[in-house]
């Protein structure tokens, strides 16, 4: 690995006050946009969308479980897929451990996918995580998050995602959305972001900021570059566009 210039200890202090006045200018920028992110106007939700879950069939407001704002991980995991997405499991790793904290300061986490039920929980299972899980199958609430496409779109090869038309990339695309629910039991939709706009919520990718190599990616924020499901790592598999895990046969191809 070629290193960094190597200087004395007084001339890494300069650089290091110069690059902390820009580290404390975007903290402050950081918390402008947080304000103006939670002052954004709200939409209230009409439409009655059905999940299904470990506790049955459930409309949003009840996988508020009691609290009065909800975030939901739109989670890649389509009825054909085998498994979840290489990138959703990899901020799926994140969540248990936030929401510890998080619920007792009045917001659920959750996550959502259109697979059935029992392959999501299966999944759960085998990922070891604790997180609530929930199948939009069979409800409008992916296509209307913008986060799954509906035939016709995918058939012309571009779809509504992350607030533009963009070139068809994948038939589930990841996302957050955020949800408050007030006194009288009425559910509005306050926020939703996308691709890239969800990188904060990805604690690892944050260490590894911090260090030399970076993320070490050929290009910013691709996944499938090294990116594994937890208990995938040194397999010899790859990770598609799509954000499947492609695994790889006894001769060396990769399976499709």
């Amino acid at each position: 690995m070629h290193h960094n210039p190597v200087v004395s200890r007084d001339e890494w202090l300069a650089a290091r006050l110069q690059l902390l006045a820009k580290e404390k200018e975007l903290t402050r920028l950081r918390d402008r946009l947080s304000t103006e992110r939670r002052a954004l106007p709200w939409v209230k939700i009409d439409k009655q969308y059905r999940f299904e879950g470990l506790n049955g069939r459930q409309t949003l407001a009840e996988l508020f479980d009691g609290r009065s704002q909800l975030i939901v991980k739109h989670f890649m995991f389509g009825p054909d897929w085998e498994e979840g997405c290489v990138g959703c499991s990899f901020h799926a790793d994140h969540i248990d451990a936030a929401r510890l904290h998080i619920e007792q300061n009045d917001v659920s986490l959750i996550a959502v996918s259109r697979a059935p039920w029992a392959e999501i929980e299966a999944f759960r299972k085998r990922m070891g995580w604790r997180f609530k899980w929930v199948s939009s199958y069979g409800s409008d609430f992916n296509y209307d998050f913008h986060v799954s496409f509906m035939p016709d779109a995918i058939a012309k090869g571009r779809v509504y995602y992350n607030y533009a038309e963009r070139e068809f990339q994948s038939d589930e695309m990841s996302g957050i959305s955020v949800f408050c629910k007030d006194a009288a039991g009425d559910v509005f939709h306050t926020y939703s972001s996308y691709a890239r706009g969800n990188e904060a919520l990805l604690g690892a990718y944050h260490y590894l900021d911090l260090v030399p190599k970076g993320r070490n990616e050929t290009v910013h924020g691709n996944l499938t570059d090294w990116v594994r499901h937890h208990d995938r790592y040194g397999d010899r598999g790859r990770v598609d566009a799509t954000g499947r895990y492609v695994a790889e046969s006894c001769c060396g191809a990769s399976q499709d």
